[in-house]
């Protein structure tokens, strides 16, 4: 069985400032120290899951790196028979590489909660402006955006690990047959107790094990299509952009609602708005 590992940074052990996943690049609030030790964290525990889930009984891993630019592993510190995706703008964004023949499994790794959570380090969906989205009546946040993309090509997530809000969130919305570790306590949205990095990734080889041997019997996740969706922002002059796309409607100040007949359609239509917005001048 093949399997794919989606590997974001904010929920990565040790993490509560967006100083730590900052890549240097692009300026402003970032420190090339502090994010370079926090890419050598986020890929062990990339690599834990990989070494995990082969005990587990994978034939093959992919790792996709799914952070901002999406190029933070440093490939030297994976295992040597994994694969790792990386790059932005990938067709399938953060779950490139569930679309492949024969994979069976998909894990998060360095998960952090939905946009609005209280206590949840670094909480947000997918930027800085999006207060939050809804599907199918039921607020999420990337963590099931994910898992309904993967499960259009019927894989389902089986574990994943990430601060302890994220955790709950997923157990609640994907169910408690995923396999979940926490690796640090939230406190605040930028302040968190932490697991000593070496045992986050021992939990994290333990339990990619654990669920990988179980994935036979996990069940892809999905909600009833068409499904209604909503995406609500941090200001009007961004829902009056998406407004303006054909198929969007203004649910209210902030909201714009649209349907989608399966989970491609919802991601594609959910990138698509949320460049509109991220494109929109608030100064005028």
């Amino acid at each position: 069985m093949k399997v794919v590992i989606s590997v974001d940074m904010e929920g990565v052990c040790g993490v509560a400032s967006w100083v730590q996943v900052s890549p240097p690049e692009f300026g402003g609030l970032v420190n090339g120290t502090e994010y370079q030790i926090t890419r050598e964290r986020m890929t062990r525990e990339a690599a834990a899951a990989a070494e995990g889930a082969i005990m587990g009984g994978a034939t093959e891993v992919l790792i996709n790196d799914s952070h901002d630019t999406m190029r933070n592993l440093i490939p030297e510190l994976l295992p040597q028979q994994v694969r790792f995706t990386s790059g932005n703008d990938k067709p399938l964004g953060m779950v490139q590489g569930v679309q492949e023949e024969g994979v069976g499994a998909l894990l998060f790794v360095g998960y952090h909660a939905r946009a609005g959570s209280p206590l949840g380090p670094l909480a947000h969906t997918w930027n800085g402006f999006i207060r939050n989205v809804r599907i199918g009546g039921i607020d999420t946040g990337e963590y099931g955006i994910n898992a309904l993309l993967a499960g259009h090509y019927e894989v389902p997530v089986v574990f994943a690990c990430g601060d302890d809000v994220a955790m709950a969130e997923i157990t609640a919305e994907l169910g408690e047959g995923v396999v979940t570790v926490a690796v640090k306590e939230g406190l605040s949205s930028f302040s968190a107790v932490h697991l000593h990095p070496a045992e986050a990734q021992r939990r994290i080889r333990e339990g990619a094990e654990h669920a990988v041997r179980a994935a036979k019997n996990a069940q892809p996740y999905t909600t009833r299509w068409p499904a209604p969706c909503q995406l609500a922002f941090d200001h009007q002059a961004r829902a009056d952009a998406c407004a303006r796309v054909p198929g969007i409607t203004r649910v209210d100040a902030v909201t714009v609602g649209w349907s989608s007949e399966n989970a491609f359609h919802l991601f594609q239509t959910f990138r698509m708005l949320a460049t509109v917005a991220g494109s929109v001048r608030l100064n005028g």
